[in-house]
């Protein structure tokens, strides 16, 4: 199946999405130059746009639409910001998304975002998603589960077209405790640059890298939930 991703990042959920087998991935869109730097290393001949707004019916078609939408307006964790939800400037990005899915209509939607998205604006993403006739299934995964030693949870969601406008169940999220076994995600003769993107102002490329990855999905745990919530839903009736 092919893959668009939104809000790309440096590419963890394509590269957890190649592992389960879906692929190519024709286009991705990310505006910060670090990880584009890092897309264009790990996928050269993909389309790449700098601004998820850029996103329109001209897009290729594909089957799978990707992304993780910021969470700045959602996380605890965050700091000057008041956890408006996705009425927040950052997080209410997911308007963009919800358009992108609109114009494309994908088979599938795998959204991923912090825990937090439970209480300040799942609710709205899956009326938003019904809306535009999809079901879905979501939950929390841990690192944890795929053998790391810090749990970084995130909450998935997978989203597929049905017609019937109803999601799968009430808003509440679980620990997914799904053992794993994943095999390692590497890219073989690819490695991501980790220096060199900032010379104006002096400060080592290394810092844009720690950034990128604090920011980055880990693609063991998107494979994880790629496999889990698509057995969900071929168990459904």
């Amino acid at each position: 199946m092919t893959v668009g991703s939104l809000f790309s990042g440096i590419g963890g959920l394509e590269l957890g999405l190649e592992a389960c087998g879906l692929g190519p991935v024709l286009w991705q869109a990310e505006c910060d130059p670090h990880p584009l730097a890092t897309l264009a290393k790990q996928w050269p001949t993909v389309h790449r746009y700098k601004d998820v707004r850029e996103v329109d019916g001209a897009a290729a078609r594909v089957d799978v639409v990707c992304g993780g939408f910021p969470c700045q307006d959602i996380s605890r964790a965050g700091t000057g910001h008041e956890r408006r939800g996705l009425a927040g400037e950052r997080s209410g990005l997911w308007r963009e998304f919800a358009r992108v899915i609109r114009v494309i209509r994908p088979r599938y939607v795998f959204v991923e975002n912090v825990p937090d998205l439970v209480r300040r604006g799942l609710t709205a993403v899956l009326g938003d998603l019904a809306t535009l006739g999809f079901d879905a299934e979501w939950d929390v995964f841990s690192s944890c589960a795929v053998g790391a030693s810090h749990s970084r949870e995130r909450l998935f969601l997978l989203a597929h077209a049905n017609g019937d406008g109803e999601p799968a169940r009430a808003v509440y999220a679980q620990v997914a405790v799904v053992s794993s076994a994943a095999r390692p995600l590497r890219r073989p003769g690819r490695r991501a640059p980790s220096r060199g993107f900032r010379k104006s102002d002096g400060v080592p490329g290394g810092m844009d890298r720690l950034r990128s990855l604090g920011n980055a999905v880990d693609p063991e745990v998107a494979a994880l939930a790629w496999r889990t919530l698509t057995a969900r839903i071929k168990e459904k009736p």
